[in-house]
C-alpha cells in the first residue's frame, strides 16, 4: 500500500494477514494473468517492467502520469504523491517509438507540482475523444484551472463536476474521475449518486445524452467494487470489449450486464490484491496508446 496516496484514496487497504512478499507475488500473478487475457482477445499490450531504483508502489497504474493522443502528442501530468512522480520515465516513450509509434510533441504540465497543483492524467480526465469532450471530477488530485488549460491545449470541451463518496458517514471527494465513471463509444457507466449537486449531475447527463451515449447507472456500493473503473478496448478484427475486474463484474446486476453486452463483450480478470493494496483497478492499469504508427 502506498501511504502517500492513502490520505485521499479511501479504497486502499492493508492486508495485515499477508507478508509483503506474498502480496507482491499475488499482485504479479494477477498482472500477468490480466495481460495474458488481453493478448488472447487480440489487444496489443506493451508491458514495461518497473525500475528497482525507486520505491514506486503505484507504478502499476501508468494512466495517471501520461496520456497518448491521435495527433502524436503526449501529455505528462503533475502527481499528488511525491513517490508517484518517480514513475515518469523517458524509456517508456523510447519503447513505444521502438514499437513503431510516432511521438510529435510532449505537453508537460509537471511544473505545476511546485505550486501543489495536480491533474492525474486519465485518472482525473475522462476523454470522449470522438466528440472532443473531457469530463473531470474535481478533487485534491484534479485542479480546475489546470483541467481547463489541458482542454485548451488538446482542444476538448470541459465538463466539470465534483463526485463524492461516503467515508465514515462523511461525504468526501472521490480522488479520480475514472473510479465512478467509464466512457465507451456508445455508452457510459456512471454513478450519478456520487454527484451531489443536481445542476452538475444534470449537465453531465446532458452531455452524455447529446453525444448519443446510453447511460448505465451504478450504485456507490458498486463503485466500491470498482465497477466504475472499466475501459473499452479494441481486440482482434476491431472487436470491442469492456475490460473490468472480477470484483466489478460480480457486483453488476444481470440487467446491467445485459445492457453492456448490447454494445460490446465483457472481459473480466481477478485483481483482488491490486485493488486492495493499490486502490485502483482494471482501467488504471492501462494507459491506452492512440499514437499514430510511423
Amino acid at each position: 500500500m502506498n501511504e502517500q496516496t492513502a490520505v485521499n484514496n479511501y479504497y486502499q487497504k492493508v492486508l495485515d494477514n499477508l507478508l509483503p512478499d506474498t502480496v507482491n507475488a499475488k499482485a504479479q500473478q494477477e498482472f500477468d494473468a490480466y495481460v495474458s487475457k488481453l493478448r488472447a482477445i487480440g489487444v496489443n499490450v506493451v508491458v514495461v517492467s518497473d525500475s528497482e531504483d525507486f520505491d514506486t508502489p503505484d507504478s502499476i497504474f501508468p494512466n495517471n502520469w501520461i496520456s497518448f493522443h491521435e495527433n502524436g502528442n503526449v501529455g505528462l501530468y503533475p502527481m499528488f504523491a511525491e513517490n508517484r512522480r518517480l514513475e515518469r520515465r523517458e524509456d517508456v516513450l523510447v519503447e513505444l517509438e521502438n514499437q513503431g509509434f510516432e511521438i510529435n510533441q510532449i505537453v508537460d504540465y509537471t511544473s505545476a507540482e511546485e505550486e501543489q497543483v495536480f491533474l492525474e492524467g486519465t485518472g482525473s480526465l475522462l476523454l470522449d475523444r470522438e466528440n472532443r469532450i473531457a469530463y473531470c471530477a474535481l478533487s485534491p488530485r484534479a485542479d480546475e484551472d489546470l483541467f481547463i488549460e489541458f482542454c485548451e491545449d488538446f482542444e476538448f470541451t470541459p465538463v466539470v463536476f465534483t463526485a463524492f463518496q461516503t467515508v465514515n458517514n462523511t461525504r468526501k471527494a472521490i480522488y479520480h474521475t475514472n473510479v465512478m465513471m467509464c466512457l465507451a463509444e456508445t455508452f457510459a457507466v456512471i454513478c450519478l449518486d456520487c454527484i451531489d449537486d443536481k445542476k452538475e449531475r444534470k449537465n453531465v447527463v446532458k452531455h452524455l445524452k447529446d453525444t448519443g451515449k446510453e447511460i448505465i447507472t451504478i450504485t456507490e456500493d458498486q463503485v466500491n467494487n470498482f465497477a466504475g473503473n472499466m475501459l473499452q478496448v479494441k481486440g482482434q478484427n476491431d472487436e470491442r470489449f469492456l475490460i473490468m475486474s472480477q470484483a466489478a463484474y460480480d457486483s453488476l446486476s444481470q440487467s446491467q450486464i445485459k445492457t453492456i453486452e448490447k454494445h460490446c463483450k465483457i472481459l473480466s480478470s481477478s485483481l483482488d490484491t491490486i485493488e486492495a493494496c493499490g486502490g485502483g483497478s482494471a482501467r488504471c492499469m492501462m494507459a491506452e496508446v492512440f499514437l499514430p504508427k510511423a
